[in-house]
């Protein structure tokens, strides 16, 4: 069985073909610009086959799904014969509300209740939406499932999701943490249990998908029971650009001596600050990798103040979960930088953690890289959420 799976952009449409007797990646690529003037860059992995990397018209997500399948397909860039031997398409959509609790395939009904969604997630679930229909028109009746970010939150408790303001907003408009990255977190997580050879329903694990968004998740026995970001992807940690958890008394200080309307200030917290705005160098860590080890004060405050509420709000959860036996850290900074993951494993020296610096110099791959006579675990695990996806797709579709 062969599915394809979509992540798709405002502009933009990320994709996978994955075999799913092997689970290995047959091909993929990246669509960008569409609607502005179009770039396709298409990397068959099996078959040597040469990459394709040209600037090509695509003025709709219809023409950039219409690209991908000419170049899985086509003869010089393809991996098989023709569309009739993808079996399914899995699509990434942001956030299913309270509507779904796990992965559904995809028909006028789900369509509905996706555009519900969308007042909460935007500047996401458009695109999404975008996407799944522009696969619909190109590929006709290939059946296609929906798999949700915020899906694998569902499981926590009221006390983790409520936020403490009048219940009738919680009742009559939505207004709750949903989280994000769940499919990262699932995903890891399960990972996790595998390398530990345990059964997940016997572990306690915080995953820490660390990037430039950023969200902790704490899992019990396999359930999310509680996660760092909240009703939108800007709250919890300070992330490149988002401000993390933040007074709300200081918005309105800020709007009204600065005359700022409240779309104007959402752009400053999303954009512009994070360990941006606090270093005034970059969003990219490794920037302030660069900027500390030459003596930026301000570059090594963004990064103090990040491993801080890593280990804050990770600590935090070891409390609400009353243990933890594994602490996973994933994503592009958690996957790639050893000097973050130490700086956040010093602070648990009370849960009996020591890193193997040997190992944690090590990228991607599957790692323990705490000693092994650390009372708990630490991992490095790099995320795979299209297989995530994949999996699920073939689930439902089988």
């Amino acid at each position: 069985m062969k599915i394809l799976v979509i992540n798709a952009g405002s502009s933009s449409l990320k994709y996978q073909l994955i075999d799913m007797d092997t689970e290995a990646v047959m091909a993929k690529g990246l669509c960008e610009r569409i609607g502005i003037d179009g770039h396709l860059k298409h990397s068959p992995l099996v078959g040597g086959k040469p990459v394709y990397d040209e600037d090509i018209a695509l003025p709709t997500h219809a023409e950039a799904i219409a690209a991908v399948i000419d170049k899985l397909t086509g003869a010089e860039y393809g991996v098989v014969a023709s569309m009739k031997e993808i079996d399914a398409v899995g699509h990434r959509v942001v956030h299913g509300g309270e509507k779904f609790a796990c992965s559904v395939k995809i028909d006028d009904e789900v369509m509905a209740a996706l555009e519900e969604c969308t007042p909460f997630a935007p500047l996401h679930n458009p695109a999404n939406i975008t996407g799944i229909n522009a696969c619909r028109e190109v590929m006709g009746d290939v059946p296609m499932v929906a798999v949700f970010d915020t899906a694998f939150h569902q499981t926590m408790p009221g006390k983790a999701f409520m936020y403490a303001v009048p219940y009738d907003y919680y009742k009559n408009d939505g207004i709750r943490r949903y989280g994000f990255h769940g499919t990262s977190h699932r995903y890891v997580s399960a990972r996790c249990a595998e390398l530990m050879g345990k059964p997940i329903e016997e572990l306690k694990i915080v995953s820490c998908h660390m990037g430039n968004g950023s969200s902790l998740a704490a899992i019990d026995g396999g359930k999310c029971v509680d996660t760092s970001m909240g009703f939108t992807p800007l709250v919890g940690l300070p992330m490149g650009t988002r401000c993390g958890d933040l007074d709300a008394g200081v918005i309105q200080f800020i709007m009204n001596k600065y005359g700022m309307n409240i779309d104007e200030m959402l752009n400053v917290l999303n954009k512009k600050s994070g360990v941006l705005g606090v270093s005034g160098v970059s969003s990219d860590f490794r920037d302030l990798d660069s900027a500390a080890s030459q003596g930026n004060d301000r570059a090594q405050l963004a990064l103090d103040m990040f491993h801080y509420w890593v280990a804050k709000v990770a600590g935090s959860y070891v409390a609400a979960m009353n243990g933890v036996d594994a602490i996973i850290f994933t994503a592009g900074v958690g996957e790639n930088s050893k000097s973050s993951r130490k700086a956040i494993a010093e602070y648990f020296g009370y849960l009996g953690v020591t890193i193997d610096e040997e190992a944690n110099s090590k990228r991607g791959e599957d790692i323990m890289i705490s000693t092994p006579d650390s009372k708990v675990k630490v991992f490095v695990i790099p995320t795979n959420e299209e297989l995530v996806i994949a999996r699920d797709t073939k689930e439902i579709c089988c």
